[in-house]
């Protein structure tokens, strides 16, 4: 039973590597669940940021907002959310990186990817791990990142130096917090 499944899960990466083979810029990832994501080889110029968790970068010609999955930041106007825009334009205004995506976009029509930079650094799990951004369990249950805030927040990291730190959700919010 144990050799079927192992076989089984194979065929399937194979299935979806062939697939993925129509477009020569992209590389078939199979996670766990099965679900599909495109790693993306070509390389995009990212030319503003928005703020730590949303940035902008030229997609074929076009300008194409990126926002940042697994995570969210602090606002511009919340404790450091300036540390966390300026990590960001630190490590990639002006340079080039490549995404982790499933092609899905949130109600904004915003990519949501995971951004590796030319160092092959993974931008989300860099802030997350430096405190200053929280793993956005509402919409990700990667272990990875809870494991990520986790530590941050034991070493007290980044925002987690704060006793109460207010999460991003939150403060869009303020009669949620009750």
């Amino acid at each position: 039973m144990l050799k079927v499944f192992f076989v089984s899960k194979y065929f399937l990466l194979l299935t979806v590597l062939a697939v993925g083979r129509c477009n020569p810029d992209a590389k078939e990832i199979v996670y766990k669940q099965n679900i599909s994501v495109t790693q993306n080889l070509t390389r995009y110029k990212v030319i503003g940021v928005k703020d730590g968790d949303t940035f902008v970068l030229l997609m074929d010609g076009k300008e194409q907002v990126v926002r940042l999955a697994h995570i969210d930041c602090p606002e511009k106007r919340q404790p450091y959310g300036n540390n966390a825009k300026q990590f960001v334009s630190d490590r990639c205004f002006g340079k080039y990186v490549r995404l982790l995506h499933a092609n899905r976009y949130d109600r904004n029509n915003r990519l949501l990817a995971e951004v590796l930079l030319e160092d092959g650094t993974n931008l989300n799990k860099a802030l997350v791990k430096n405190g200053l951004a929280w793993h956005f369990k509402k919409y990700s249950g990667n272990r990875e990142y809870a494991a990520l805030e986790t530590a941050a927040r034991q070493q007290k990291r980044g925002l987690w130096v704060d006793e109460d730190p207010v999460a991003p959700w939150n403060w869009r919010h303020p009669k949620k917090r009750l």
